[in-house]
């Protein structure tokens, strides 16, 4: 059931991210068939240029791992060789070296062009073939397209279904949601726009090769809490070692992260999306794997808003049950 619910959670939410675009061309009077489709290649333009991204960092490591892998061969003799001797201990380096280096090389040379598409392949597969991946991909644009446009009618729909005592409640319940995700979001583009800044000129600084894809990469990967600023982090430490090897750069990248987590955390994030929509980080975590388990990598994104959409249910029910005759006696 999550393959066939994941294309269409995902064309509602980009839907509901993109509508503000959809609603903008509205008022400049274009029609709503062509509005809907301008709003859609304007989401799989941002798409496009994060893949790009994506592959122009990649493009950067991955010949720099493969020119300095001899040089950490050699420090790592270097390093280990004496307390190795000390032990009594004899390796032979020269075909230790020789060896590692011929076949890490090859296979970084033999994979290097080819590991951006079997990267984009996995993810269209998530366990399916690419048939289905490419299928699902076209189904997310055609729902998109016309959510864009029947976004009132569907839920005036789902307002009529729901018994008259109850539209009320609910409509407060949807009104709330509608507000912290609206927050949540709004917000969160801020941040990503000025995160994306202060990474880029922050490495560019300490003079990292790809500063800029690698500091824009790191502020999209905030959306997935905790693992995001690790792995940002740790790319750029990757990226510092492979250039400048364990030299004072390395100071110059913890410190542009130090600064920028405190800044995101406790400055951006508290004024612009709110303290993390109250959710405990075990709860976070808990979301993560559920989510990314049910959707796979998509689902990882939208772990933080779906579980803020459940706690205002929770919320919800938790006041109704101490508020009842049950409960109180």
């Amino acid at each position: 059931m999550a393959e066939i619910f994941t294309p269409f959670l995902a064309a509602f939410i980009l839907a509901y991210i993109l509508r503000p675009a959809f609603l903008w061309l509205g008022r400049r009077r274009i029609p709503a068939p062509l509005a809907a489709a301008f709003t859609v290649i304007l989401g799989l333009g941002v798409v496009v240029a994060i893949l790009s991204l994506f592959i122009g960092l990649l493009k950067t490591e991955i010949p720099l791992i493969k020119e300095q892998l001899p040089g950490w061969i050699s420090n790592t003799q270097a390093w280990l060789g004496p307390k190795l001797a000390e032990f009594h201990m004899n390796v032979d380096w020269g075909t230790l070296k020789n060896t590692a280096s011929q076949k890490i090389s090859e296979h970084i040379s033999d994979n290097a062009d080819s590991l951006m598409s079997t990267t984009f392949e996995t993810v269209l597969m998530s366990g399916s073939s690419v048939i289905t991946g490419f299928v699902n991909a076209v189904l997310i644009l055609f729902v998109m397209f016309y959510l864009l446009m029947d976004w009132n009618p569907f839920f005036q729909y789902i307002k009529n279904a729901v018994p008259k005592r109850a539209q009320e409640t609910v409509h407060h319940l949807a009104m709330h949601t509608d507000g912290l995700l609206s927050q949540y979001l709004n917000g969160m583009v801020i941040v990503v726009s000025i995160m994306s800044v202060f990474y880029s000129v922050g490495l560019s600084i300490i003079g990292i090769k790809g500063a800029v894809a690698l500091g824009i990469f790191t502020a999209l990967m905030i959306v997935i809490p905790y693992i995001g600023i690790t792995l940002g982090f740790s790319l750029a430490m990757l990226s510092t070692l492979l250039q400048f090897g364990p030299q004072h750069e390395i100071i110059g990248v913890l410190i542009v992260y130090g600064l920028g987590q405190f800044l995101e955390g406790f400055v951006l994030t508290p004024r612009l999306v709110g303290e993390r929509i109250g959710l405990h980080p075990v709860a976070v975590l808990f979301a993560l794997l559920l989510f990314g388990k049910l959707f796979g990598f998509f689902g990882v994104l939208l772990a933080l808003p779906i579980s803020a959409v459940s706690l205002v249910l929770v919320q919800y029910l938790w006041g109704v049950y101490t508020q009842s005759d049950w409960y109180q006696k």
